[in-house]
């Protein structure tokens, strides 16, 4: 079989491998909590290849569909805020600008789209949410995607907690 042929095969399940060592971290038992503010990377663009001439990588614009996921079975979860910033860490806007309650197993969805490349290669959100009592904290994440000219791109970033 010629290297090539080898590569293609082997590729897809290559591939699926790397997205199932990402999912591990998701399904590890977190404690419940009241409330949180978690970070979120997102990649409007994505860099690639070697430098050309002019010093600078090649790069494909994405999209990006954040996924806010209500993992709690009993209880709703308000999102207060999804701040989404540049890659200098300058403020681009409010997405959630009045708070949203996402009901027991809801999702609310946001999205970057394709053609919004202001937030650079790394943007974020910083997601703040509460509850009334502690819960399941929500899974949040951002699918990522290009499918232009018959190649796809297609990854996910998970948010981690942080302190503000």
């Amino acid at each position: 079989m010629k290297p090539g042929n080898l590569l293609r095969k082997l590729l897809p399940g290559a591939c699926g491998l790397l997205l199932l060592s990402g999912m591990a971290s998701a399904q590890e038992l977190r404690p419940q909590a009241k409330s949180q503010t978690l970070y979120l990377p997102i990649y409007s663009h994505m860099l690639y290849g070697n430098l050309g001439k002019s010093g600078k990588a090649s790069y494909v614009l994405l999209s990006a569909l954040v996924s806010i996921r209500n993992t709690d079975a009993r209880r709703p979860l308000r999102v207060l805020s999804a701040r989404y910033f540049d890659t200098q860490g300058k403020l681009l806007g409010e997405r959630v600008p009045t708070a949203v309650t996402i009901p027991p197993l809801g999702t609310l969805e946001l999205f970057v789209e394709l053609n919004d490349a202001s937030g650079g290669s790394g943007a974020n959100f910083v997601v703040k949410w509460d509850a009334d009592t502690a819960i399941s904290p929500p899974l949040v994440e951002a699918l990522h995607a290009n499918m232009d000219g018959g190649k796809a791109v297609i990854f996910m970033t998970q948010s981690v907690p942080i302190v503000e």
